[in-house]
């Protein structure tokens, strides 16, 4: 289970960066259209991912036990997203032995 979980979490932190990478070369992020910037779907995804962020924030949150630690996180993830998102679940992911079950991820206690 660790093992997919690592090369989950690898291949998201990868695409995200090559995806990102590839935008960010075709166009930059503060030349968006305004007719995109103002479409009503544009809006309404923004919305949807970023409270997907503190979603998956709250996690954070839950298994840090730091403020400073849970601040930095809150950044990252609202600055680059699923980059920081992937980065974080990376890190974890790591850090537990191959044959952990998904509950070390997941639960604090095993920190």
């Amino acid at each position: 289970m660790i093992l997919s979980l690592r090369s989950f979490a690898v291949l998201v932190l990868v695409t995200m960066l090559a995806v990102t990478g590839w935008a960010s070369s075709v166009q930059a992020l503060w030349k968006i259209p305004a007719e995109v910037a103002g479409n009503p779907w544009f809006i309404a995804t923004l919305f949807d991912a970023y409270f997907g962020f503190l979603f998956f924030w709250a996690w954070v949150a839950y298994k840090e036990r730091t403020w400073p630690v849970r601040i930095a996180w809150l950044v990252g993830i609202l600055l680059l997203g699923n980059i920081a998102m992937a980065l974080y679940v990376v890190i974890k992911v790591f850090r537990l032995p191959a044959g952990a079950p998904a509950t070390r991820l997941l639960l604090r206690r095993y920190d």
